[in-house]
């Protein structure tokens, strides 16, 4: 069974919602990758090396990154080898079955859903650039597990940025959330201490911690941030429970360089794709899973509050080689 084919029946277990969202914002990276794809096997009655250097130049425009598209190039023609298939269209699905093997075989486990602790707050610590939309990332996470009944606590770390703590207090009071916040340029570790302490008093589910928007140069921030972390370890077993990245969909291969960064720094458990709607280079994704070795554990498809969803790699592959041409 070919791999489109694949793709398309697994969708039929899946929320038809779900789909819809993907393919709705993936649409601009399908029209740069697989509508490209198509083209260029219409131009093919067999494939020659040629073809590859237009696929691979298709992949590097798409933000797979070289030396990734490199890789997965090398692989597709081994398996066309072996298979002794030269037809463009069987070539582009073994191409994406390698783009599928690439990231399902990098780095830790697939690991997307929050894991609850059972006798504590379960605490999350929010990293990541200005700009990147990192309040209402947080915004949206809480939405998504208050509409799941948990009792959720923001945590306002992010003292340096004008206007950051009123942000994300508007934020809490349209979700109808708690909300510790402290003083402009107050020590963030403090405002991490309060808000610990806060969590456990009133028995909360899920504490979300905002941080300064940190850019990798910035050795006083990064520091910050371990001291951060050190307050929240301390105050609550086992914590912090996750560090998650959020990147700009749209900063391409800066976000790249952003994730290198912060995962010298922190040990990241995961990344948060932000503005996957406005980017036509979906294939970031492949990058960053390959050049970090984490999970992307949300993407970002949408403005609305439910647009976060839960990444799921087949949903992903479908909405940026098939779309809207399912039928």
């Amino acid at each position: 069974m070919g791999l489109f084919k694949f793709l398309k029946e697994k969708m039929f277990g899946k929320s038809t919602t779900q789909k819809d969202k993907y393919v709705a914002g993936l649409d601009k990276s399908k029209k740069n990758f697989s509508d490209r794809l198509k083209a260029l096997s219409g131009r093919y009655s067999h494939v020659d090396e040629a073809y590859f250097e237009e696929i691979e130049e298709i992949l590097i425009e798409a933000d797979v990154g070289v030396r990734l598209s490199d890789e997965i190039i090398d692989a597709t023609k081994k398996e066309a080898m072996l298979r002794k298939e030269d037809r463009p269209e069987q070539i582009n699905e073994i191409l994406v079955d390698k783009m599928f093997v690439s990231y399902a075989s990098q780095g830790e486990d697939i690991q997307t859903e929050i894991q609850f602790a059972k006798n504590s707050p379960t605490v999350i610590l929010v990293v990541g650039v200005n700009g990147v939309g990192k309040t209402t990332t947080i915004a949206k996470l809480a939405y998504r597990y208050i509409k799941q009944g948990k009792k959720v606590l923001l945590v306002a770390g992010d003292t340096f940025r004008a206007g950051a703590t009123e942000q994300l207090t508007i934020w809490a009071n349209r979700l109808g959330c708690s909300i510790v916040a402290g003083k402009e340029n107050q020590d963030p570790a403090s405002v991490i201490y309060d808000g610990m302490n806060v969590g456990k008093k009133e028995n909360v589910d899920l504490i979300i911690c905002d941080t300064a928007g940190r850019l990798q140069n910035k050795v006083n921030l990064m520091n910050e941030l371990a001291k951060m972390k050190k307050v929240i370890s301390k105050e609550v077993e086992g914590a912090p429970h996750e560090v998650l990245l959020i990147i700009d969909a749209t900063t391409g291969q800066n976000g790249v360089i952003q994730a290198k960064a912060f995962k010298e720094c922190t040990s990241l458990t995961g990344v948060i794709i932000t503005k996957m709607d406005g980017t036509s280079k979906g294939g970031i994704l492949l990058s960053i899973r390959d050049e970090l070795g984490i999970p992307v554990r949300f993407i970002g498809l949408g403005e609305k509050m439910e647009d976060l969803e839960e990444f799921d790699l087949d949903q992903y592959l479908y909405g940026l080689c098939i779309g809207k041409d399912e039928e």
